[in-house]
C-alpha cells in the first residue's frame, strides 16, 4: 500500500511534486476573473449556482446569522474556539514588527515606519470539509497587525448558508464582514470588488488549485501570502519510536486530501514494516478512509536511511510544509535545521496541536517552498514606508557626489534636481 523506499542518495524518486496549474486551469481562471471584474455580483451569483448548486438571494452573512451560529454553538467547541484565539494572538503579538529612525549627523535623518494594510481579505475553503481553524490563523493574525477591516469569504452551503462553526470562528477571531463566495470568483471579488464585496489589500488562506491559480493571478493588484499547493508531512524517526503516533499522523495529513503527501524517515526497519501494518489497520478508523487510502497509496513514503545525516539531507532537501522530529533529541536536531514550514519536536507534539491550538500559525509554505518563504504572520498583513531627511548643510555636503553619480548614470535631470539646491 504505502511505498517503501531504501534511500541510496538519490531524491529523484522521494518526492513527486503532486501538482502543476496547467493552461486548461489557468485559463479557466484567467476567464472567471475577467467576468467578476465586469458584471461583478452578478457573475458571483452566478458562479454560486454553477458550483455551489446554490441560488442566493444575498452575498453577505446578516449579522443576525452569524449570532444565531454561535449561539447554537457547542460551549466547549466555542471554549475551545477561544483559548485557541488567545493563543494564536500571544504567539502573534511577538511578531510586530518596528519601526526604527538613524540619525547620521550633519543633518541627516533616515527611518522605516511600519503600518497594517488598511484592508484584508481571507480566504476559508468549503468544499469537502469546513475549517474553523483557518479562520482563526488568518483573522487573528490580521487583527494582531492593526488591519482596520477583516473580509472573510468562504462557500456556501447546498441550503445557501455558511458553516455554523466557521461564522463562529469568525465572530470570536474578530472578522469584520462575511462574503458567500468560493473559487476563483471570490478571489477575484476580493482583488477587484464588486458592488457587495468591497476590494482588500492582502489576500490570505489555502484553496483549491483554482483558488491558488487565481491568487497568483490577482498577485499585483493585491498583495498575497504565497500560493499554496497540496499539504504535506515529514516525520523524521528513529527506531525507538512508536509506529501507532508514526502512522496516525500521517493518516491525519492524509485525510486532508486525495493529493496530500506523508513520509516518514527512518532508519530502522523493523519500525518501518510496524509503520506500515499501522497505515493499514488505522485507515479503517477515519471518516474519510477513501481520500487518506488514496494519498497513502499514492504519495505515502516510507524511507529507510542508513543514518540520521541522511534523513537530515532528506528534511533539507524536501523543505516540508510540517516536519516531526520523533526522536531521542529533538531539540538537537532542530539547530541543524534550515528548511521547514513549521517543526513539531517529540513524540507529544503532533501536528494536529498546531493545526488547532498552540498558536504558531499553520498557513506553511508547501511543495519545497520553505527554502525561501514562511508561515502565514503578522507580517504578512503589514508594510513599511522608508523616510529620508536631509537639511541644506546635509545637501551641500554630499550635493556634488550625488549630482555626479546621477550624470554617470545618464540622468542628467537628477543632477539638476541637487545643482539647483546647491547653487540656492
Amino acid at each position: 500500500m504505502v511505498k517503501m523506499i531504501k534511500f541510496k542518495g538519490d531524491f529523484s524518486e522521494l518526492f513527486s511534486r503532486r501538482e502543476e496549474f496547467g493552461e486548461s486551469v489557468s485559463e479557466v481562471v484567467a476567464k472567471i476573473i475577467a467576468d467578476v471584474k465586469e458584471r461583478g455580483d452578478a457573475a458571483l451569483m452566478e458562479y454560486a449556482q454553477k458550483f455551489d448548486g446554490v441560488v442566493l438571494k444575498s452575498l453577505e452573512v446578516d449579522k443576525e446569522e452569524i449570532e444565531e451560529a454561535v449561539a447554537a454553538a457547542d460551549p466547549r467547541f466555542l471554549n475551545t474556539l477561544t483559548l485557541a484565539k488567545a493563543n494564536i494572538e500571544k504567539f502573534h503579538r511577538r511578531q510586530r514588527p518596528k519601526g526604527f529612525k538613524v540619525r547620521y549627523g550633519n543633518g541627516v535623518v533616515l527611518g522605516e515606519r511600519v503600518s497594517a494594510v488598511k484592508r484584508a481579505g481571507i480566504y476559508v475553503p468549503g468544499g469537502t470539509a469546513a475549517y474553523p481553524s483557518t479562520v482563526l490563523m488568518n483573522a487573528v493574525p490580521a487583527a494582531v497587525a492593526g488591519v482596520e477591516e477583516i473580509i472573510m469569504i468562504t462557500p456556501p452551503g447546498k441550503d445557501g448558508k455558511v458553516n455554523p462553526n466557521i461564522l463562529a470562528a469568525a465572530k470570536i477571531a474578530g472578522v469584520s464582514r462575511v462574503f458567500k463566495s468560493g473559487g476563483a470568483q471570490g478571489i477575484a471579488a476580493l482583488a477587484y470588488g464588486s458592488e457587495s464585496v468591497p476590494a482588500v489589500d492582502v489576500i490570505t488562506g489555502p484553496g483549491n488549485a483554482y483558488v491558488a491559480e487565481a491568487k497568483r493571478q490577482v498577485f499585483g493588484k493585491v498583495g498575497i501570502d504565497m500560493v499554496a499547493g497540496p499539504s504535506e508531512i515529514l516525520i523524521i524517526a528513529d527506531g525507538e519510536q512508536n509506529p501507532e503516533f508514526i502512522a496516525a499522523d500521517m493518516l491525519a495529513q492524509a485525510e486532508h486530501d486525495t493529493l496530500a503527501s506523508a513520509a516518514v524517515v527512518t532508519g530502522s526497519e523493523l519500525l518501518a514494516e510496524k509503520i506500515a501494518a499501522a497505515l493499514e489497520r488505522r485507515l479503517s478508523l477515519l471518516d474519510r478512509e477513501n481520500i487518506a487510502r488514496n494519498s497513502i497509496e499514492n504519495f505515502g513514503r516510507i524511507i529507510i536511511v542508513p543514518s540520521l545525516d541522511e534523513a537530515l539531507k532528506i528534511a533539507e532537501y524536501a523543505a516540508p510544509e510540517h516536519l516531526e522530529l520523533l526522536v531521542k533529541s529533538p531539540r538537537e536536531l532542530l539547530s541543524k535545521l534550515k528548511n521547514a514550514g513549521s517543526v513539531f519536536l517529540g513524540e507529544f507534539s503532533p501536528e494536529a496541536v498546531g493545526d488547532y491550538f498552540a498558536g504558531a500559525n499553520h498557513t506553511l509554505p508547501t511543495s519545497g517552498s520553505a527554502r525561501f518563504s514562511s508561515p502565514l504572520s503578522v507580517r504578512s498583513f503589514t508594510k513599511r514606508t522608508q523616510y529620508i531627511r536631509y537639511t541644506r548643510r546635509a545637501l551641500k555636503k554630499y550635493g556634488e557626489g550625488i549630482a555626479d553619480f546621477a550624470v554617470r548614470e545618464g540622468l542628467t535631470g537628477h543632477a539638476e534636481s541637487v545643482k539647483v539646491r546647491l547653487k540656492g
